[in-house]
């Protein structure tokens, strides 16, 4: 059963740093890519990082992406952080999911996701 943790938010004054952190646990996928999203209020879920890339106009030169592949780990450094920034921050996999139909050997993409963890940037 897959599982992601995340870990890391929390309250910090503008221009303060937090690093989140993802445990990842994939199991029974061998093939997944891990990723950041975040969601703030009223508004729709995005796409922060690749693993690797920040995509974002508005974090790239504030936030970095890591990943400790060994240990199944996923990070965000943010730095600078903003009062936008302010919302739930999502560790998410995509993984391909192996299947045999009368075709033989099929894949699907399956996504999973974590709780999320709150990060509240205050004046």
């Amino acid at each position: 059963q897959v599982q992601l943790v995340e870990s890391g938010g929390g309250s910090v004054q503008a221009g303060g740093t937090l690093k989140l952190s993802c445990a990842a646990s994939t199991s029974p996928f061998s093939n997944c890519g891990l990723t950041w999203h975040r969601q703030a209020p009223g508004k729709e879920r995005e796409l922060v990082s690749d693993g690797t890339t920040v995509y974002p106009d508005s974090v790239k030169g504030r936030f970095t992406a890591s990943q400790d592949k060994a240990n199944n780990m996923l990070y965000l450094q943010m730095d600078s952080l903003k009062l936008e920034d302010t919302a739930v921050y999502y560790c998410a996999a995509e993984c391909l999911e192996y299947y045999y139909n009368y075709r033989g050997r099929q894949t699907r993409p399956r996504q999973f996701w974590g709780r999320g963890t709150q990060v509240t940037v205050s004046s």
